[in-house]
This record gives structure tokens, C-alpha cells and sequence, in this order.
């Protein structure tokens, strides 16, 4: 386990009750400058994915890559981690549903303007299906063996009279892990220049 992970697991610790040693210890020993937060595993594998393609590594950079999971948690780890805790820089990457739960998270940790998290307009996986189209998403699932699922999935009666968008963004999770694979496919199929703005915009903030 690398030094970044060990942060990670001893602050969602933290997070559930335990000790704050451990995490403080580590963001001092690292150091840590900035937490990214985000929902869940599979926005995490979508970032980790993006920093490789860019030749970026965070961990280096002093950057931890947490998912919480869970965005109602996040005034949690963002009182932990922000400047009422370790003094942390704070950003992450979250869902239009989910704003409100990041801007109350960012208030009550005291947070000031130069905490920044960034938005999707549904939720990551809509941002990069939108960014790569029906048809090569459809190709990616095929690549990956999961055509059939897919296919079984699309006869549905509840996936009538849904886009194509809608659909395959809804197969995505229907089985667990396959969010977390797809993160880190449909990013590493990317075009450099297509990267979804909210994912886009927070590298540019790291």
C-alpha cells in the first residue's frame, strides 16, 4: 500500500470514529497539500485514470484522491480535512444533485473562496458518455465483453422510451464494480482535447 492510500484509509477511519493520530501523522509525514473529494469508487478510478493519461502523478504531487462514499458525508471529511482540521486545500467533483450537500460541506468546514469543487451536470458517467458518443461507448462495451448484459439489459420494459444516453449510463450500474471499470475505460478512450469540463477544470485547479 503506498503512503497516499494509507492517508486515505486512516482519514475515512477518522471519518467513521476512530483515531485522528494516524491521519494527521501521515498529511504532516507526506505531506498532503490538497483532497480531492469525491462520491464514490468509481468518480476515483475515473481521476486516477486521467492523471496516468496526463502523466501526472498525485500522489507525488501531494494530492489524495478520497471517495467518501457518499456525498452526504462530505461536511464530514471536508471539517477533518479543510481549515477547521488539518488545514488542507479542499476540491472534488460531484453531481448537480449533489451540490447542495458540497456547498453546505464547504460552509461548515469554513472554507473559503479558493475551495473549489466542480460540477456534473448528471453525474461523471453522463459527462463521458456525452463526451465519446453512443456508438463508441457501445463499441468500448463490446471490448470489454459485455455486449450480451447489455443487449438483455436494452429488452427491458422499463428501458423503453429512454435515449440511448439515459440507457447505457443506467447499465452501468447495474452490476457491482462495473461503474468503477467503466470509469477507468471510457477515460482512458478519451480524445485529449474531449475531456468533460468539470473533470477538465478540476485538473486544471491540482
Amino acid at each position: 500500500m503506498s503512503d497516499m492510500a494509507a492517508f486515505c484509509e486512516a482519514v475515512t477511519a477518522w471519518a467513521a470514529g476512530g483515531p485522528e493520530g494516524p491521519a494527521r501523522e501521515l498529511a504532516e509525514r507526506l505531506p498532503v497539500r490538497t483532497v480531492v473529494l469525491l462520491e464514490g469508487p468509481s468518480d476515483a478510478a475515473a481521476v486516477n485514470a486521467l492523471a496516468e493519461r496526463r502523466g501526472r502523478d498525485l500522489a507525488a504531487e501531494g494530492v489524495c484522491v478520497l471517495p467518501m462514499g457518499g456525498a452526504m458525508s462530505v461536511a464530514r471529511f471536508a471539517g477533518l480535512l479543510g481549515p477547521s482540521g488539518l488545514g488542507l486545500r479542499l476540491t472534488g467533483l460531484c453531481d448537480e444533485r449533489e451540490r447542495g450537500f458540497y456547498e453546505r460541506g464547504w460552509e461548515r468546514a469554513g472554507a473559503g473562496a479558493e475551495q473549489e469543487f466542480f460540477v456534473c451536470a448528471a453525474d461523471l458517467e453522463e459527462e463521458l458518455i456525452r463526451a465519446l458518443g453512443v456508438t463508441r461507448v457501445e463499441e468500448l462495451i463490446q471490448a470489454e465483453g459485455d455486449l450480451r448484459p447489455l443487449q438483455i439489459f436494452l429488452r427491458q420494459p422499463a428501458q423503453q422510451g429512454r435515449c440511448p444516453q439515459q440507457q447505457l449510463r443506467r447499465f452501468l450500474g447495474t452490476k457491482k464494480g462495473r461503474k468503477i471499470q467503466y470509469g477507468r475505460v471510457l477515460v482512458e478512450a478519451l480524445e485529449p482535447g474531449n475531456v468533460p469540463a468539470p473533470l477538465d477544470e478540476l485538473f486544471a485547479r491540482l
